[in-house]
């Protein structure tokens, strides 16, 4: 029973269990059922939003791109259109160079004919040619080189006879520009040292004790003074100056017996004609004296004899006489040592360079009293008095009035520069004599072509070397005259300068 009891209780409770368990799932499949339609309801919600939102997209993305391609569209018409202008032009620049080409193809054609023609009538004309010479040899009876030749000949007679002409022409025309130079440069030398030498060299200054002496020298009615200047020739003038007068005149010894005379008068103090006429005689025979020693001084001192005694009294002149502040004797005297020590060097005869060169000024004793240069008076006076032929020569070459002849007439012109223009010589002080040297330089090296430049023989030759590719023969002629002008207007000096413009033209090879 019991056991009834139990399986009856464990059957209902199984049954009951079921009953739950089936409501259980009954439940569970309803609450299943709701969640799937609710799922289903909102993903057909999702789908239908999500279908929207593509729809949208697309459509604004479809709108982008027609619009896109609008723009685009347009783009290209405009690209299309300038391309067709493009080619538009292109088929008309075509046309033109093909009618250009015609055009061409045409001339070319023609030019063919032309150079065709031209070649038939050349060879035409050199036919004719040939024929006319062979007609031409035939009427002359001579040949085309002969002919030739005869030709040349006439030709170079009458270049020849041109080249005279104007060599005759281009002569005269120096010999007239040579005067006119001539002139320019005495004149430019009487101004520029006329002042100093007439303040220096034509007066003297006699000192008095006092002033009262100037009365006395007056004299009565100006007596004295008449007497004094009628008996020397020299002009007394008495001005305001103290203690002094001043003795003016071109002669250097009568000037010089003026002064001496008037000292005498002064120191004596008896001042009449008489006395005058008998001091002045007196001073006169005492310079004449003075004058013969001082001669016979020079040529003792030199070392030559047998002078005739009419040139020994004209060399004691010289004493006298001054040219640009140097005394003429002291100069002579240089001269002579000069060309003597120049002429032992050369092993030639000293004692005749001596001679010529104590002579060589010997005309500016008398120049003041006849006309005429210096060298070429003092050639006659040499020749007057006896002196040789070669010596004659060389006084009258010295300035290169005459033609230098012999080494001798070198040497005395040579002695003549070296005395008359170093350093001192005729008062011109060191400084500006460089300086004159270096002005020369400049001027010449400011000059287009000038290599170099050398101012020689103390200034009086200046020499130019030039650059042969820059300056050619025919304008070397004429940078020479431009430099003398330019040396004629800008610089200050004694004398003359010679310009001398050189141009070398050198040819190197080596031999290997």
């Amino acid at each position: 029973m019991l056991l009834l009891g139990l399986s009856a209780g464990a059957t209902a409770g199984f049954f009951l269990r079921k009953k739950l368990v089936e409501g259980e799932q009954a439940d569970i499949e309803n609450q299943r059922r709701l969640i799937i339609e609710n799922a289903i309801h909102e993903a057909e919600q999702i789908k239908k939003e999500t279908l929207l939102q593509v729809k949208e997209e697309i459509y604004q993305a479809k709108k982008e791109a027609e619009q896109e391609v609008r723009t685009s569209r347009k783009e290209i018409e405009n690209e299309q259109r300038r391309l067709e202008r493009k080619l538009d032009k292109v088929h008309e620049e075509l046309s033109e160079l093909k009618d250009k080409e015609t055009a061409l193809t045409t001339k070319s054609k023609k030019l063919a004919e032309q150079e065709q023609s031209v070649e038939k009538r050349e060879q035409e004309a050199e036919a004719l040619i040939i024929e006319q010479r062979q007609k031409l040899e035939q009427i002359s009876g001579t040949s085309c080189e002969e002919a030739k030749k005869l030709l040349i000949d006439s030709m170079e007679s009458e270049a020849r006879m041109d080249a005279a002409k104007r060599l005759t022409k281009i002569e005269n025309e120096l010999k007239l520009e040579a005067d006119r130079k001539s002139k320019n440069i005495l004149a430019l030398a009487i101004a520029r040292y006329a002042g100093d030498y007439v303040a220096d060299k034509s007066v003297s200054m006699v000192p008095l004790p006092n002033d009262e002496m100037k009365g006395r020298i007056i004299g009565r009615e100006g007596r004295n003074i008449r007497a004094i200047e009628a008996a020397t020739g020299i002009d007394i003038i008495i001005d305001d100056t103290p203690e002094a007068v001043i003795l003016s005149g071109f002669n250097p010894i009568r000037r010089e017996v003026a002064r001496q005379a008037l000292l005498q008068l002064i120191s004596d103090g008896r001042i009449h004609p008489a006395r005058i006429e008998e001091v002045v005689a007196k001073v006169t025979d005492e310079l004449d004296v003075e004058i013969k020693e001082a001669g016979e001084k020079a040529t003792f001192d030199v070392g030559v004899h047998g002078i005739h005694v009419d040139l020994v009294n004209l060399i004691g002149r010289l004493k006298y006489r001054s040219s640009y502040g140097q005394n003429i004797l002291q100069h002579s005297l240089e001269v002579a040592f000069l060309c003597g020590i120049m002429a032992a060097e050369l092993g030639l005869d000293v004692r005749k360079a001596k001679r010529a060169g104590l002579l060589h000024d010997i005309g500016k004793a008398v120049d003041h009293e006849v006309e005429g240069s210096h060298a070429i008076i003092g050639r006659d006076l040499a020749k007057k008095y006896g002196e040789r032929e070669d010596i004659v020569y060389a006084i009258g070459a010295h300035h290169e009035e005459m033609s230098p002849q012999s080494v001798l007439d070198i040497l005395v012109q040579a002695a003549d520069a070296l005395s008359g223009a170093r350093p001192g010589a005729r008062k011109e002080m060191l400084q500006s004599y460089v300086k004159r040297l270096e002005d020369l330089e400049n001027i010449a090296n400011a000059f287009p072509g000038v290599d170099k430049s050398y101012a020689v023989q103390a200034g009086r030759d200046l020499r130019i070397i030039v650059d042969s590719h820059k300056v050619k023969d025919d304008e070397a002629t004429l940078m020479s005259r431009d430099i003398a002008k330019a040396i004629e207007d800008q610089l200050t000096y004694p004398g003359q300068i010679r310009v001398t413009v050189i141009r070398e033209t050198r040819a190197v090879e080596y031999a290997k």
